[in-house]
């Protein structure tokens, strides 16, 4: 049953032709610990998503409207794009979301947290292995590369941010998966080629102050998946390093986690357990706090719009999350999460130059949370429902403030 739905979805997105779906949501609060389900980031939430798909172009316009959003931006274009085709390559332009890793709960380099930011792209359209013989061993393979930009209101505003990521799969059910994330440039700052170059090629490592070029952050993931009987079961990895050293990330964060199958009560479930620690060397060597997704010189770090473009968790954190899904042969779900937290161990996080009318979900003080999330989704009015709760055993304070501990949300979309 999941697998017909992710098949689905899979066709529908591949399938030439228009479509488009009008979505309404509404949340007592803005969620501030997020997995990979999309949240969104305003009290209430109304928009259009219109897309048409050809054989050679694409065209996405998502004109949202929200309420009380949490960065004082009530009309935004985030989802929308405009992409071409050429040969086997997308070149593309808008504001869409991105998830590198295998993790459910969270990302340590890319994720879907914060909102997406306007870039430029080009991508593999499809993943086929080489043909050469010298090189068909990677098998399947998908190469991204994007830049963007950053918000103006922040310590270094209209800095860039470049991200390329290779996937391939040398053998049956391995994936593995290399990703760059490089800030540089920004007002008062050099951003012309050398420097985008002196940055990707690791020349700003060990550096400080005026001579570094840029922030950037070096993941590797990977993921093995088998089955034994009727059951699937996958183990997956993903180190994170805010320098490189010997062609390999240095100061060190670290996801670890499993997910299997079952089938249970004449339904499918899919499970998760995932470890994440993100205080830099602290899983294998001795903990170097304040340094995950921060940086001497772009002291806003990280972050667009107040959120951390990775893990919600943020930098200096230790997290176990348990999850589950349940995919009901009627075409409804039930999901379930359990995260127990520590934010902000050593209390170092502190962006700076932030923007007095954006929300930053950036952990105040070093705390202890268990945090809970229930879910369920069926049709509803020839649309669909989902309806959620999250509640934590204390309220979460925030340098922008506190969250509350009980958050309820509903969102409704009509396909037409």
């Amino acid at each position: 049953m999941a697998s017909a739905y992710l098949s689905f979805e899979k066709e529908q997105q591949a399938t030439e032709g228009f479509r488009g779906e009008f979505n309404v949501r509404a949340q007592n609060e803005v969620l501030g610990i997020t997995g990979f389900e999309q949240t969104g980031t305003g009290k209430a939430e109304t928009s259009v998503n219109l897309q048409w798909q050809g054989s050679f172009w694409g065209l996405g316009l998502n004109p949202t409207y929200t309420h009380e959003p949490d960065d004082d931006k009530e009309l935004r274009l985030d989802g929308s794009y405009l992409a071409v085709n050429p040969c086997n390559w997308v070149l593309g332009a808008g504001a869409i979301d991105r998830w590198w890793g295998p993790g459910w709960q969270s990302s340590l380099i890319l994720s879907n947290n914060a909102r997406p930011m306007p870039t430029v792209w080009l991508s593999r359209n499809r993943t086929e292995a080489p043909e050469t013989e010298w090189l068909n061993w990677i098998g399947p393979w998908q190469f991204t590369a994007f830049l963007g930009q950053y918000e103006s209101s922040r310590q270094v505003p209209d800095a860039k941010l470049m991200g390329v990521r290779l996937a391939f799969q040398p053998i049956d059910n391995l994936d593995i998966g290399f990703s760059r994330a490089i800030m540089y440039g920004g007002e008062g700052r050099p951003e012309g080629f050398s420097t985008l170059w002196d940055a990707f090629t690791g020349k700003d490592n060990g550096q400080n102050g005026a001579n570094d070029p840029g922030n950037q952050l070096g993941s590797i993931d990977a993921r093995y998946g088998f089955t034994i009987g009727d059951q699937t079961i996958g183990l997956y990895a993903q180190i994170m390093g805010e320098d490189e050293a010997g062609a390999f990330p240095s100061r060190k964060s670290w996801l670890l986690g499993a997910d299997w199958t079952t089938q249970w009560f004449e339904a499918d479930q899919q499970w998760f357990l995932e470890y994440a620690n993100t205080t830099a060397d602290d899983f294998l060597g001795e903990a170097r706090p304040g340094i995950t997704y921060d940086h001497s010189r772009y002291q806003t770090g990280y972050r667009y719009y107040g959120r951390n473009q990775a893990t919600s968790l943020e930098g200096d954190a230790e997290a176990i999350t348990l999850g589950a899904y349940h995919f009901m042969t009627t075409g409804s779900n039930l999901s379930a999460r359990v995260t127990y937290a520590e934010l902000n161990k050593a209390g170092q996080a502190m962006p700076q130059g932030t923007d007095p009318d954006v929300f930053y979900n950036v952990p105040i003080k070093g705390q202890k949370v268990a945090i809970a999330n229930l879910g369920y989704g069926t049709e509803v009015l020839n649309g669909w429902l989902d309806i959620s709760l999250q509640a934590s055993d204390k309220a979460i304070e925030y340098i922008s403030g506190e969250k509350d501990q009980l958050s309820a949300s509903a969102s409704w979309t009509y396909r037409f």
